[in-house]
């Protein structure tokens, strides 16, 4: 089961992606450089679009790798319902695209941020939260653009739709103001587009796969993903 994990100018966390799904029984990642354009998404049951600063993060961050000739491959592979995962950057680039809703902004400290957090998983499942409901997970952020904003109607319609599947919290679960790293609206650390195929996430989980790195609890993630991909 071919997944493709699209790597940019700038993308520094591909690798580890791919020796993360390695690990997960069916699936077959494939390193597809960008310039390989929408041809090189054709036969891909789902894709990854890993983190790193594609471009240097000018202009934006993830704006020039949006409106790279892949991303309509991309947009191919969400209208046919097949998974999309962007992590990090990925997630900056998705949402550069109008794939997800809303903009990443610089961290309200001003400052990058690498640091282990815990994540709260709504209560609703989705493709990527099956069997994860309202459990607590630990998982790192290295990032100096995460700071996810968007208006009252957006926020108001994540919330009805159940379109926010991770939050920062506290180690207990309480998605207070101390445990937001970045001044993200509602604590929010991943949002899923409206046919829940495609997730942002600004946290690593790929980071979080094994226990050499400190935690597991990201491999739960990838797996969901994985499993969306051999329904598809």
């Amino acid at each position: 089961m071919p997944i493709a994990v699209l790597r940019f100018p700038g993308t520094n966390n591909e690798q580890d992606v791919i020796r993360s799904l390695k690990a997960i029984p069916n699936s077959d990642p494939i390193l597809v450089p960008s310039r390989e354009g929408p041809e090189g998404l054709t036969n891909v049951d789902g894709v990854i679009i890993p983190g790193g600063f594609s471009y240097g993060d000018y202009l934006r961050a993830g704006a020039i790798a949006s409106i790279e000739n892949i991303m309509e491959g991309v947009r191919n592979v969400v209208e046919s319902d097949r998974p999309v995962l962007g992590i990090c950057n990925g997630f900056q680039i998705l949402a550069e695209a109008g794939l997800l809703p809303g903009v990443l902004l610089p961290n309200s400290s001003s400052h990058f941020i690498c640091k282990w957090v815990y994540l709260q998983v709504a209560d609703r499942t989705n493709m990527y939260t099956e069997g994860l409901e309202n459990a607590v997970l630990r998982i790192p952020i290295a990032h100096s653009d995460g700071n996810y904003f968007c208006n009252d109607d957006v926020f108001g319609g994540l919330v009805t739709d159940g379109r926010i599947p991770f939050r920062y919290c506290d180690k207990d679960g309480n998605p207070d103001q101390a445990s937001n790293p970045n001044g993200s609206v509602g604590n929010i650390a991943g949002v899923i587009n409206e046919r829940g195929n495609v997730l942002g996430l600004m946290p690593h989980p790929e980071r979080a796969s094994r226990e050499i790195l400190g935690s597991i609890d990201g491999r739960a993630i990838l797996e969901n993903f994985v499993r969306g991909c051999m329904k598809k």
